[in-house]
């Protein structure tokens, strides 16, 4: 007789969310490591701690969905499911550690400093940012690392064998790029790029650490803690000034390289690597992103300059076009104080930063928005549509677009890119009613809103640690359902829903 609850499927999940935890949880070896270095021992302990609760919670779930693995196979449900589920358990277990510091006045914003990291956001509720241990730094921007490749690549790369359920987790992870034909080859050639790049990068910063006159060890750690955060997109930075504790544009320059390169797609870094550099100029997410990005720096300097904000080119440049740059990439590095972009940019240059922030990078990067790729298809379908009526009723012409290869544009792509920005535009309004309903200026709600929707983490001065309660927990939901790219979230919804109904069914029958 079949049971009405089917615990198989709860069994599936566990299991490889529980894979997804321990795996995650296993990091936290490199700020245990750090707190040994430099004999900093409430870090140490704290890690300790927070490490067994992970460990132990990541086992338990292994344990109970063990025997699954040889039963039932990981359907698109259970794939979509665990992505989502995976997301919230790490959030509670990895904001542990940040609750024991001592930094976070509730374990409420500790989760919101999780999600941020983990989504590439970079708003942040710490206090005593400059003060904070290096070891609780490094954690910080480990999150934000894993989190731009994704915790569901992680425990792909290392841990899940099952290469047909993992394809499925992927997907739910709001990456859909196919490197190799291999699920489990794909996701660890995205972690050798980025290795790739840690290395290069946090030499580059170090040296130029250096040159700007930071000690040694402090200069590899900075460099290191700067890139990790440009790679992904992430904004955070181990200090509470950001960008402009360096005072340095050969620092800006070099992060302007890397989050720029970071905001792209793997798979356009991969066909690079393959010898393939014609696809920088053919590919649809490069060419939508350049126009996008000189338009809307070219709106922005004309805005400031109408105030007489900044006097010359270069502080125009650093200032101006360098958080444009920051926003459209959804970096959320910022050299200008938070208040500056109220009370000196106007609603002219708000309005241009907003409308970067939620257009965003390219699809299955480290990016957020919505993505390069969906604004350029929704834009060339227009095109195809308005060339249609104006041609013969008789022709009938196919209509292409390049990305990694030439790619037919059909009604369903044009369909579910529109649809998915809707999703984001909604989002985005809700934030922004929600902003002004807590008495925030409709301006800088909706800046604050399209930084937390677009995965951004430029603040205008609203995220702080006196935001009313329900505006961070909308915050926390706007970041993550930002970047799974709603499906995934959906689905995890509709399986509780549907296992509660199921339960009371159960329940109702004699």
């Amino acid at each position: 007789m079949k049971k009405r609850i089917d615990t198989w499927d709860l069994k599936v999940i566990s299991y490889y969310t529980g894979c997804i935890t321990v795996g995650t949880a296993a990091l936290m070896v490199f700020p245990i490591i750090i707190s040994l270095t430099f004999a900093e021992w409430p870090s140490f302990i704290d890690f300790i701690i927070s490490a067994a609760i992970a460990l132990d919670v990541g086992f338990l779930m292994l344990i109970y969905g063990f025997k699954s693995i040889k039963v039932r196979r990981v359907q698109w449900k259970h794939g979509l499911v665990i992505s989502a589920l995976s997301w919230i358990v790490l959030m509670i277990l990895c904001a542990i550690p940040y609750k024991l510091s001592g930094n976070y006045n509730s374990m409420l914003d500790a989760c919101f400093d999780v999600m941020s990291g983990f989504t590439t956001t970079g708003l942040v509720l710490i206090q005593d940012l400059d003060h904070l241990s290096l070891s609780l730094n490094m954690w910080r921007h480990v999150l934000t690392f894993v989190g731009g490749q994704g915790m569901v690549v992680l425990a792909l790369s290392f841990l899940v064998k099952d290469t047909v359920g993992a394809y499925k987790m992927y997907v739910g992870e709001g990456k859909d790029i196919e490197l190799v034909p291999n699920v489990k080859g794909t996701a660890k050639i995205i972690w050798l790029i980025s290795m790739v790049y840690l290395l290069i990068g946090t030499i580059a910063l170090w040296i130029n650490g250096m040159f700007i006159g930071l000690k040694p060890v402090s200069a590899f750690f900075h460099g290191m803690f700067i890139f990790m955060s440009a790679w992904s997109t992430g904004g955070f930075a181990p200090m509470s000034q950001n960008m402009m504790y360096y005072h340095s544009f050969s620092y800006e320059i070099v992060t302007i390289v890397f989050f720029i390169i970071g905001s792209f797609n793997f798979g356009l870094h991969y066909a690079i690597w393959q010898g393939n550099r014609k696809e920088i100029v053919k590919n649809i997410e490069t060419q939508s992103f350049f126009i996008t990005a000189t338009l809307s720096s070219f709106f922005i300097v004309l805005g400031l300059n109408k105030l007489g904000v900044y006097k010359d080119a270069i502080s125009m440049f650093r200032r101006g076009v360098y958080n444009l740059l920051s926003a459209h990439t959804t970096t959320g590095f910022g050299n200008v104080y938070a208040r500056q972009f109220a009370l000196e940019w106007g609603d002219f240059g708000i309005l241009i930063m907003v409308i970067a922030m939620l257009i965003g990078g390219s699809a299955c990067s480290t990016a957020g928005g919505f993505k390069g790729l969906r604004v350029g298809v929704v834009f060339k379908g227009i095109v195809c549509e308005i060339k249609k009526l104006l041609s013969s009723e008789r022709k009938v012409t196919k209509f292409k677009f390049h990305h990694i290869k030439d790619q037919i544009l059909e009604d369903g792509i044009i369909k579910s890119s529109a649809i998915i920005i809707i999703c984001y535009i909604i989002l985005f309004a809700v934030g922004t009613a929600l902003g002004s309903y807590y008495g925030y200026p409709v301006s800088s709600a909706a800046f604050e809103a399209a930084s937390v929707t677009g995965n951004v983490g430029l603040s205008i001065g609203v995220t702080s640690i006196s935001t009313p309660a329900p505006l961070k927990i909308y915050y926390i939901i706007a970041m993550y359902l930002g970047r799974l790219e709603f499906l995934s979230v959906f689905a995890l919804i509709g399986f509780i829903f549907g296992g509660i109904k199921k339960l009371c069914v159960s329940f109702a029958r004699p």
